[in-house]
């Protein structure tokens, strides 16, 4: 083919040629530091791109799946606090049924001990009844309770796997504490009603109950805690990982812009330089 043609300008095509391909990858490039993507979508590595997607999701998922263990780590927390109080009350009404124990307190005296344990025991039930967090109650079911009683199972990771939380019946802990005034006015029964020893220490019992109880809701909160942190490093993980996968370096693309920037302007400049060769041609017909 003669180079000496104004019908075909072989040298205006090379640099044509060159210049769209420049044009491509700068445009490449440039999608890559305006996203701070190598992998935007799937054109760019569909393959990529599907495992990014996945990942994202699972870090979508996980994240849905603590904000639903924060939620229960408050209900556990209102619940502890609870039978916390329970706890120390409990104690301060065993101070008096020891005191009602004794033979020697008659009268008037033993009224107001009797007295006084019931109202330590309105306190129980009072705790039991707003043991409540955000409409939800492990505690209470009992006439007058702030919440909605039942067990909970909470979802802890991204696959939707649970965790069950169990209920404490505060209606059977009152009935078995909610000693009548003819119960507490004969210090042999009392006796018997604190004792450890025996089937009837229903008191003692609820103690040692009450202990068991909170044992068990302090480790669901240690679980939930731990989880939490464990959804969290896993996210951090999933992230760096993803980061690994799909973003881009942007020092290393920051300077093939530049490149691509000259090459572009240089390219230009050859097909202006290749679209004048024709011009040269006039001058043979002068």
């Amino acid at each position: 083919m003669s180079l000496n043609s104004v019908n075909t300008n072989v040298n205006a095509s090379i640099a044509l040629a060159s210049l769209e391909m420049t044009s491509t990858q700068l445009a490449g490039v440039q999608k890559q530091i305006s996203t701070g993507y190598r992998v935007a979508d799937a054109t760019d590595d569909g393959a990529a791109f599907a495992v990014a997607q996945r990942v994202r999701s699972d870090v979508n998922a996980l994240t849905s799946a603590n904000q639903q263990l924060g939620n229960v780590q408050g209900l556990l927390s209102v619940t502890t606090s609870s039978l916390t109080d329970v706890s120390n009350t409990m104690s301060s009404a065993r101070d008096v049924l020891v005191k009602l124990a004794d033979s020697n307190t008659q009268g008037t005296q033993r009224t107001q001990y009797i007295q006084q344990y019931q109202s330590l025991v309105t306190q129980i039930k009072t705790y039991f009844q707003d043991a409540a967090y955000n409409g939800k109650s492990l505690v209470g079911d009992m006439t007058g309770s702030a919440g909605t009683f039942g067990g909970v199972g909470v979802v802890r990771n991204e696959v939707g796997a649970t965790y069950g939380i169990s209920t404490f019946s505060g209606s059977a802990f009152m009935a078995s504490i909610s000693f009548t005034s003819t119960q507490l006015s004969a210090a042999t029964t009392v006796g018997g009603l604190i004792s450890a020893t025996t089937t009837s220490g229903a008191f003692i019992n609820k103690v040692n109950q009450l202990g068991t109880e909170l044992n068990s809701y302090g480790a669901a909160t240690n679980y939930v805690t731990n989880q939490i942190t464990y959804n969290n490093d896993k996210m951090n993980a999933l992230n760096n990982g993803l980061g690994a996968l799909v973003d881009a370096d942007l020092a290393k693309e920051s300077a093939q812009l530049q490149a691509l920037q000259i090459r572009q302007q240089l390219g230009t400049q050859a097909l202006s330089i290749a679209n004048q060769s024709p011009q040269s041609l006039l001058s043979l017909f002068k």
